[in-house]
């Protein structure tokens, strides 16, 4: 099947309009972390936070993807969703770690990641206190702060770690046997950042070799995973089986990586 491409636009503007949106709703984003004492937090779950930030910066973005693209879909983590006529939904998560965000930690960013023919076809990520900007898809060469990403490195098991999260439902017993295959089969270290877009970068910028997830959102990783992909990194989500307000539960990397961590995912639990 031959794939439309990814806007009337050419490629490039296309990158270099979200980019600029997701810049804008990073400094937003970044107003608020600055006066963390007056932000007004509110509880979705045990340990799943929402901000009056996360709800406005969302609020942004809706109103500047609308302006930019009004004939695309919009799905957003805190409930923004618009049904769009052009086949194309933006899939955005205005504060993907949240919980870092409101305990003042870095590892956090504003994601925008661009769903067409069910797959992810780009993404923007700005992580403004750290001044990460990446952007990359379809006929957008992976960009780091507007310089080419390096390809992923080879897989050296003597030096490999992996990121790795879980939302908060997921059972102990599946978080422990994540823990105890990353040891003992890989027999390799490991990072837990409290992002799966922070955890996803370092995936891109080298510092680890792959990411294991159970339970993240699709907002989590719509942005992340075409940017991965012009680095030549697989993952294991089979987008036809998926809809966007699944759960998913995957691993990330080379296809070296693939082939060693997939055994993982058979392990868990099916509740995970």
């Amino acid at each position: 099947m031959v794939e439309s491409p990814p806007s009337t636009l050419s490629a490039r503007p296309l990158a270099a309009i979200v980019e600029n949106i997701a810049r804008e709703a990073g400094k937003l984003a970044l107003t608020h972390f600055e006066s963390l004492a007056d932000l007004p937090v509110e509880k979705k779950g045990h340990l799943d936070l929402v901000t009056q930030a996360d709800k406005q910066v969302e609020e942004f973005l809706i109103a500047r993807l609308q302006e930019a693209f009004p004939d695309d879909g919009i799905f957003g983590e805190e409930g923004g969703e618009i049904t769009g006529t052009s086949g194309r939904i933006w899939v955005i998560d205005p504060i993907d770690g949240t919980f870092n965000f409101v305990r003042g930690g870095q590892n956090w960013a504003v994601s925008i990641g661009l769903y067409e023919n069910r797959r992810p076809a780009f993404g923007a990520i700005f992580a403004p206190v750290r001044d990460l900007m990446l952007v990359g898809g379809k006929s957008v060469e992976p960009l780091l702060n507007g310089k080419p990403i390096k390809p992923l490195p080879a897989l050296d098991m003597s030096r490999a770690s992996t990121g790795f999260s879980f939302h908060p439902s997921v059972p102990t017993a599946d978080r422990l046997e994540v823990i105890r295959f990353i040891s003992d089969e890989l027999q390799i270290s490991f990072r837990f950042c409290g992002s799966a877009t922070l955890s996803l970068i370092e995936v891109m910028m080298g510092e680890t070799d792959g990411y294991v997830s159970v339970g993240d959102s699709t907002w989590d990783v719509m942005a992340a995973l075409p940017i991965l992909a012009g680095l030549g990194a697989s993952h294991t989500i089979d987008w036809d089986r998926i809809e966007l307000s699944q759960k998913l539960r995957f691993v990330c990397g080379s296809k070296e990586f693939l082939t060693r961590a997939r055994p993982l995912l058979q392990n868990l639990s099916a509740a995970a």
